[in-house]
């Protein structure tokens, strides 16, 4: 079967949803992918963004897997990184390089946009073995702690003498 890498824009909405099922099926999280999806204008919106990169890989006709990636521009030189969020293949189609063609396609990509580094980050449970092996093969580990700060509002001061 004849695979196809490509972008999708806002015009690609049917897929998009497509992909997020297989990111629910593929994180065994269906309630985060698919509960409570935003509307379309939301979507056409964030695929017409510039730091928003979403690649599928098309087999058959149908979403076999894809990632969403974006571009995080820098202050301290003109260039950018490539932030991998999410990469997620349908299990009929994993072990076939389907992961390695989007990240591949994906590099190219970032050369063309004058990023200097992709990065992703992996959990280190027996769930994510395949995911550190795939990252291994194509890039270099680093040593890092990643920690979740809550949004919440910042209390306003006061305004003194009224």
């Amino acid at each position: 079967m004849t695979i196809d890498i490509r972008q999708l824009g806002p015009g690609d909405l049917p897929q998009l949803h497509e992909l997020l099922r297989v990111f629910g099926e593929a994180f065994d999280d269906v309630e985060t992918y698919g509960a409570r999806p935003p509307g379309d204008e939301y979507l056409r919106e964030l695929l017409a963004s510039p730091g928003c990169i979403v690649l599928v890989a098309m087999a058959g006709g149908a979403v076999a897997g894809g990632l969403v990636a974006y571009e995080l521009r820098k202050f301290e030189q003109a260039r950018s990184e490539i932030y991998i969020y999410d990469l997620a293949i349908a299990a009929p189609h994993r072990r076939q390089g389907l992961a390695t063609a989007l990240i591949r396609h994906l590099q190219s990509l970032a050369a063309g946009r004058g990023a200097w580094v992709i990065y992703v980050q992996a959990d280190t449970g027996p769930d994510d073995a395949a995911a550190i092996a795939l990252y291994t093969k194509l890039g270099t580990p680093e040593r890092v702690l990643h920690f979740d700060i809550p949004v919440q509002p910042v209390p306003r001061p006061g305004r003194a003498g009224r």
